[in-house]
C-alpha cells in the first residue's frame, strides 16, 4: 500500500498507453495472466455454450471474441464473417476492436494483424482491456456513487486491495474477501499467515464450489512469484465482486416479491375477517330482534324484575362486544380499502347484503325495537310496584312497631323504683319522661299503619285479610301501652318527693364530714411526720407550730358532734316511714364509725409529738457546739495555707541572692510546713464527729475539710516542686556554663510575660516582650504562674530575634513542650535558652562532617565509615543508616543526611 497511492489507482482503470510488440512480458507473469485471463474469458463464454483453449489461438478468427463480447456486454454485434480467409478473420477482429473503442476505450498499439497473428502480448492486452472494461470499470463507478457498498473488505473499500498485489499473495486477501460476505465458508480466525498455499488453495476452491468463480490460478504460481502479477490478481478479484454483486441483486428481487405477496396475502385476510364479522353480527340482529318485540306481561313483580334483568344483562354483556364488532367491522373496511388504494389495487366490493351501509340499517332495526321494548318493560314495573310498595311498606312500619313495643309492658309493670336511690328515681323519671315522649311520636305511626291497610283493602290487595288482622292487634296493644304508662309516672313522682328529703340530709353530711375528714387525715399525718432539722431555729418553729395545733383541738369536737347529729336525723326518717334504702349515701364515703376512729387516734399522736420535739432540741443544741468548734480552727488553718502558698510562689520567681539561697530558704519553709501537721490532725477529728453528727453545713466557717486536704495536698507538692525546680536549675546552670547573670535575665523575661493569670498573652502583653530586648522592664508584682502557655513561649521567642515561621516555631515547640501540654515551663525555657547560647553540636553540624568523610559526595560508604571511625561507633551508624536513592547513587551508598537529622529528632531514625 506504501507504494500505490491513489493516482496509481487511477491509471489501473485506463487502457496501456503502449503496448511495445518487441518487449517480451516476464513468463511467471505471462503465465498467470494466460491461465487468468482464460478462466475469465470461458466464464463468460460457457453461457454461450463454448469455451477457449488457448487464448492467442481461439481469438485469431475473431469469432468467440465477438461472442464474448456479445455475452459480457448485452448487445449485438454486427454479422461475423464465415470465411476462412486471413481477410475473414481481420474483418471480424476488427469490428470486435470497433465495438470495444465505441464504448469509450482507447486502444493503442492493438491492431487486427496481430490478434490474427496470434501475437501473445497484444491478444493478452486486448483481454486487459475488455476485463478492464466491462469487470473492473464498473466497479470503480459503484464504489464512487455508492460508498456505503458492501465492497468493504478489513475497512477498505474494494479497489484499495488492487493497489498492492503482493497483498493477496498469503491468501488472506481472498479469505477475508468470502469471510466478509459469507462468514459460514470460510473460519477465518483458524488460518494462519505462514501458509499462504492452504490459504490460496481453501479461498479457490470456496469460490469455485460455492460462489461458481472458476479457478483462474493455482496457489503455487502466486506464492512462487515474488510479485504476482497485478492484472490476473485484479481479473480474479473482479469476479468475487460481481459474484457477491448478483447475489445482492437477487437477494433484493426476492425481498420485493415477498413484500407484494405479503401485501397481497395481508389484504385477502381482511376480506375474509371482513366477511365472516358482517355474516356473524346480522346473525346476532336477526336472532335479537323477536326476542325484543316479545311484549307478553308477567303477573308478579319478581318475574317482571326478571325480565329487566335479562334485558340488563343484554345491555352490558351481549351488547358491548356486538358494538364493538360493529365498529372494527367499519374501520378493517376503511382500513382494507386504504390498502388496497396505496397497493393500487382494485377497490373492495362486499357480498350481497352485507355493505357497511347493510350492516348499518340492520343495527338501526335493533336499537329502534330495543328502545320500545326498555320503555314497555319500565311501564310494567311501574304498575306492580305501586302495589308491592304498599304491602312492603306496611309490613315494615307493623315490623318496626312491633319491634319496638316488644318488653315495654314488661318494663312498664315493674316496681324498680321501690329500691332505688334519689338519683336513680330521677333518672327512672328522665327515662319514663322520654319513653312518654317516644310513644307520642310513635303514635303516628300507628296511625299510618291503619291508613296503609285501608288502602289496601280498597285496591283488593289479595293478601288483605292477614293485613287487617296485624292492624287490629297493633291498635289493642296501644291502648293498654298508654294506660301502664299513666299508672308508672305516679309511682315514680310519689318516691321522689320522699327520697328528696332524705338526700338534702346526705348532702349536708357530706358537705362537713368531708373537709373534717381531711382536717383529721392531715393532723394526723402531720403528727406522725418524720421531721429533718439542721439547726435550733428549725426545730423551735416546729415546737410552734405544735402548740397552735392543740389549741384547735375543742373547736374540732364540737363540729365531730354536729355531724354525728345529722346522721341520726337520716336514720329516723327511714324507721318512721320505712324507706327501704337501696345503699349508703351516695355523696360520700366516710361513715361515724371512721369519723370517731381517727378522732381517737388524733387524741393519742398528741403527747407523742411533744416527746420527739423536745429531744430533737436538745439534739440540736449538741450539733451547734460541734460547728462552732470546728469554724475556729477552719478560720485559722485555711488563711495559714492559703498565705504560704503565696511566699512559696513569690520566693520561686523572686531573683534575691543566688540559686543556693533561695534552695536553702525553701527548705526552711518545708521544715515550717511539715511541723503544722497536728494542727491538721486536730481538724480531722472535729470534722470526724461532724460527719457522725450528720451536720451537713456550717455557718461559722467558710472552709470545708476537703478544702482544707486539697490545700494542703497542694501545699506540700507546690514546696516539693519548687525545691526540684531550684535544684534543676542549679544542674542546668553547672552543666551548660551559665552566670549567674544570665539566669537573672531569663527569670526576668520570663516573669515579665507571665504577667496575668489567665495563662494567655494579649496584644499589649505581646508588645512588652518587643520592648523588652530594648527597654527597662520594671519587676511585676502581680501573681506568676510559673509557666508560659504556647502563644506566651512564641512571643518571647519573637522578641529574642528568632524566626518564628509555623514549621520553625512547631520545631521549637517540641523541644520545649515534648508531651504537648500547651504550656512552657521556667525549666524548659533554661534548657531551651542555655541550648541556643551555648556551643552544642546541630544537625548540619553533624551533616558537615560526615561530608568531609565522604570526601564531599552526598552519601558515604561503608568502607569510609569503617576506615573513619571506631569500629563500634561505625557500625552503629551501618546498622541504623538507610540507603541512599538520590541520582549519583552507587552500591552500598548510605544517607548520612538522613541519619544525621534524625539523631536530633527532627526526622524517624
Amino acid at each position: 500500500m506504501d507504494h500505490y497511492d491513489s493516482q496509481q489507482t487511477n491509471d489501473y482503470m485506463q487502457p496501456e498507453e503502449d503496448w511495445d510488440r518487441d518487449l517480451l512480458l516476464d513468463p511467471a507473469w505471462e503465465k498467470q495472466q494466460r491461465k487468468t485471463f482464460t478462466a475469465w474469458c470461458n466464464s463468460h463464454l460457457r453461457k454461450a455454450g463454448t469455451q477457449i483453449e488457448n487464448i492467442e489461438e481461439d481469438f485469431r478468427d475473431g469469432l468467440k471474441l465477438m461472442l464474448l463480447l456479445e455475452v459480457i456486454s448485452g448487445e449485438r454485434l454486427a454479422k461475423p464473417e464465415r470465411g476462412k480467409m486471413r481477410v475473414h478473420k481481420i474483418s471480424n477482429v476488427n469490428k470486435a476492436l470497433d465495438f470495444i473503442a465505441s464504448k469509450g476505450v482507447k486502444l493503442v498499439s492493438i491492431g487486427a494483424e496481430e490478434i490474427v497473428d496470434g501475437n501473445v502480448k497484444m491478444t493478452l492486452g486486448m483481454i486487459w482491456t475488455i476485463i478492464l472494461r466491462f469487470a473492473i470499470q464498473d466497479i470503480s463507478v459503484e464504489v464512487q456513487e455508492t460508498p456505503a457498498l458492501p465492497w468493504l473488505v478489513l475497512g477498505c473499500p474494494f479497489p484499495a486491495p488492487f493497489l498492492s498485489p503482493g497483498s493477496w499473495k498469503d491468501g488472506l486477501g481472498f479469505c477475508a474477501l468470502i469471510h466478509r460476505h459469507r462468514p459460514e465458508l470460510i473460519d477465518y480466525g483458524k488460518l494462519r499467515k505462514d501458509d499462504p498455499l492452504t490459504n490460496l488453495n481453501t479461498a479457490f476452491d470456496v469460490a469455485e464450489k460455492y460462489l461458481d468463480i472458476p479457478k483462474m490460478l493455482d496457489a503455487e504460481d502466486i506464492v512462487g512469484t515474488a510479485r504476482p502479477d497485478e492484472k490476473a490478481i485484479m481479473t480474479y478479484v473482479s469476479s468475487f465482486y460481481h459474484a457477491f454483486s448478483g447475489a445482492q441483486k437477487a437477494e433484493t428481487a426476492a425481498n420485493r416479491i415477498c413484500k407484494v405477496l405479503a401485501v397481497n396475502q395481508e389484504n385477502e385476510q381482511l376480506m375474509e375477517d371482513y366477511e365472516k364479522l358482517a355474516s356473524d353480527l346480522l346473525e346476532w340482529i336477526r336472532r335479537t330482534i323477536p326476542w325484543l318485540e316479545n311484549r307478553v306481561p308477567e303477573n308478579t313483580m319478581h318475574a317482571m324484575q326478571q325480565k329487566l334483568e335479562d334485558f340488563r344483562d343484554y345491555r352490558r354483556l351481549h351488547k358491548p362486544p356486538k358494538v364493538q364488532e360493529k365498529c372494527q367491522l367499519e374501520i378493517n373496511f376503511n382500513t382494507l380499502q386504504t390498502k388496497l388504494r396505496l397497493s393500487n389495487r382494485p377497490a373492495f366490493m362486499p357480498s350481497e347484503g352485507r355493505m357497511v351501509s347493510d350492516i348499518n340499517n340492520a343495527w338501526g332495526c335493533l336499537e329502534q325495537v330495543e328502545k320500545g321494548y326498555e320503555e314497555w318493560l319500565l311501564n310494567e314495573i311501574r304498575r306492580l310496584e305501586r302495589l308491592d310498595h304498599l304491602a312492603e311498606k306496611f309490613r315494615q312500619k307493623a315490623s318496626i312497631h312491633e319491634a319496638w313495643t316488644d318488653g315495654k309492658e314488661a318494663m312498664l309493670r315493674q316496681k324498680d323504683y321501690e329500691t332505688a336511690t334519689l338519683s336513680e328515681i330521677k333518672a327512672l323519671l328522665k327515662k319514663h319522661e322520654a319513653f312518654e315522649s317516644d310513644l307520642a311520636a310513635h303514635q303516628d305511626r300507628v296511625e299510618q299503619i291503619a291508613a296503609i291497610a285501608q288502602e289496601l283493602n280498597e285496591l283488593d290487595y289479595y293478601d288483605s285479610p292477614s293485613v287487617n288482622a296485624r292492624c287490629q292487634k297493633i291498635c289493642d296493644q296501644w291502648d293498654n301501652l298508654g294506660a301502664l304508662t299513666q299508672k308508672r309516672r305516679e309511682a315514680l313522682e310519689r318516691t321522689e318527693k320522699l327520697l328528696e328529703t332524705i338526700d338534702q340530709l346526705y348532702l349536708e353530711y357530706a358537705k362537713r364530714a368531708a373537709p373534717f375528714n381531711n382536717w383529721m387525715e392531715g393532723a394526723m399525718e402531720d403528727l406522725q411526720d418524720t421531721f429533718i432539722v439542721h439547726t435550733i431555729e428549725e426545730i423551735q418553729g416546729l415546737t410552734t407550730a405544735h402548740e397552735q395545733f392543740k389549741a384547735t383541738l375543742p373547736d374540732a369536737d364540737k363540729e365531730r358532734l354536729a355531724i354525728l347529729g345529722i346522721h341520726n336525723e337520716v336514720s329516723k326518717i327511714v324507721q318512721t316511714y320505712h324507706v327501704n334504702m337501696a345503699g349508703t349515701n351516695p355523696y360520700t364515703t366516710i361513715t361515724p364509725q371512721e369519723i370517731n376512729g381517727k378522732w381517737d387516734h388524733v387524741r393519742q399522736l398528741v403527747p407523742r409529738r411533744d416527746q420527739a420535739l423536745t429531744e430533737e432540741h436538745a439534739r440540736q443544741q449538741h450539733n451547734e457546739r460541734l460547728r462552732k468548734q470546728f469554724g475556729a480552727q477552719a478560720n485559722v488553718i485555711g488563711p495559714w495555707i492559703q498565705t504560704k502558698m503565696e511566699e512559696i510562689g513569690r520566693i520561686s520567681i523572686e531573683m534575691h541572692g543566688t540559686l543556693e539561697d533561695q534552695l536553702s530558704h525553701l527548705r526552711q519553709y518545708e521544715k515550717s510546713i511539715v511541723n503544722y501537721k497536728p494542727k491538721i490532725d486536730q481538724l480531722e477529728g472535729d470534722h470526724q464527729l461532724i460527719q457522725e453528727a450528720l451536720i451537713f453545713d456550717n455557718k461559722h466557717t467558710n472552709y470545708t475539710m476537703e478544702h482544707i486536704r486539697v490545700g494542703w495536698e497542694q501545699l506540700l507538692t507546690t514546696i516539693a516542686r519548687t525545691i526540684n525546680e531550684v535544684e534543676n536549675q542549679i544542674l542546668t546552670r553547672d552543666a551548660k556554663g551559665i552566670s549567674q547573670e544570665q539566669m537573672n535575665e531569663f527569670r526576668a523575661s520570663f516573669n515579665h510575660f507571665d504577667r496575668d493569670h489567665s495563662g494567655t498573652l494579649g496584644p499589649e502583653e505581646f508588645k512588652a516582650c518587643l520592648i523588652s530586648l530594648g527597654y527597662d522592664i520594671g519587676n511585676d508584682p502581680q501573681k506568676k504562674t510559673g509557666m508560659m502557655d504556647t502563644d506566651d513561649f512564641r512571643a518571647c521567642l519573637i522578641s529574642m530575634g528568632y524566626n518564628m515561621g509555623e514549621a520553625e516555631f512547631a520545631r521549637i515547640m517540641s523541644i520545649v513542650d515534648p508531651n504537648r501540654l500547651g504550656v512552657v515551663t521556667f525549666q524548659a525555657f533554661i534548657d531551651f535558652m542555655s541550648r541556643e547560647t551555648a556551643d552544642t553540636d546541630t544537625a548540619d553540624q553533624v551533616m558537615a562532617s560526615f561530608k568531609i568523610l565522604a570526601g564531599d559526595k552526598n552519601y558515604i560508604t561503608v568502607e569510609e565509615l569503617r576506615r573513619e571511625l571506631p569500629p563500634d561507633q561505625a557500625e552503629y551508624c551501618i546498622a541504623r543508616m538507610a540507603p541512599y536513592t538520590g541520582p549519583d547513587s552507587v552500591p552500598g551508598a548510605l544517607d548520612y543526611m538522613s541519619f544525621s537529622t534524625a539523631l536530633y529528632g527532627e526526622s524517624d531514625l
